[in-house]
């Protein structure tokens, strides 16, 4: 798995600076472009357009906060990106205790069809799912720091991966269940949070 950190020359850290994560982009970018390397031999320009893609996919992945935390999670597993995309992970048990009456309710719109009255509190737990997966989402930066500071003083990251592998999966499942609200409303789901990111 490609170290998307090492692209850019940085360390394993979650706070970064934006403009200079932008601007060391931009400068990789303008080295690797394939237009500039149209003169040069088949091996040169296909690497030069092996190292663009690069680029681009470390950038994606590194300059959203969230983003970033989930790329170091699976970096830090050892997996890549690609490798168990389709898998989900495992919410906590608590969640899916709590989401038992929302699934419930799910299910029964689904079997029954949607009234005035369901489709309204279908919508309301969606609201207040989405404001929960914000909250969360930022719950999980405000926690970087924490990250950074065991990095840079050599200290037990394993607490804090944990905590971070565990809150992504509950954000995970936050973002399926927004979804299959949005779904049986009948109603775009990118208008409620783009709850597929990355």
């Amino acid at each position: 798995m490609s170290d998307y950190f090492s692209v850019f020359g940085l360390p394993r850290r979650l706070q970064l600076d934006q403009e200079e994560l932008r601007q060391r982009f931009y400068a990789l970018s303008r080295q690797h472009h394939p237009d500039f390397h149209q003169l040069a031999g088949e091996r040169e320009r296909a690497e030069a357009l092996a190292s663009s893609a690069l680029t681009n996919r470390a950038y994606r992945a590194l300059r959203d906060p969230v983003g970033r935390v989930e790329y170091l999670v699976a970096l830090e597993d050892g997996r890549d990106g690609k490798e168990g995309a389709g898998v989900k992970p495992k919410p906590p048990r608590h969640l899916l205790e709590e989401m038992l009456e929302t699934q419930e309710a799910l299910g029964e719109a689904k079997s029954s069809g949607l009234d005035d009255a369901a489709r309204d509190r279908l919508r309301g737990e969606r609201d207040r799912l989405a404001a929960r997966r914000a909250q969360t989402d930022v719950e999980i930066v405000s926690r970087s720091a924490e990250w950074d500071a065991a990095v840079d003083q050599g200290g037990d990251r394993a607490p804090i991966l944990a905590w971070f592998r565990e809150t992504l999966a509950a954000r995970t499942y936050l973002g399926t269940v927004i979804d299959d609200l949005s779904q049986a409303l009948g109603e775009d789901q990118q208008e409620h949070g783009a709850n597929r990111r990355h």
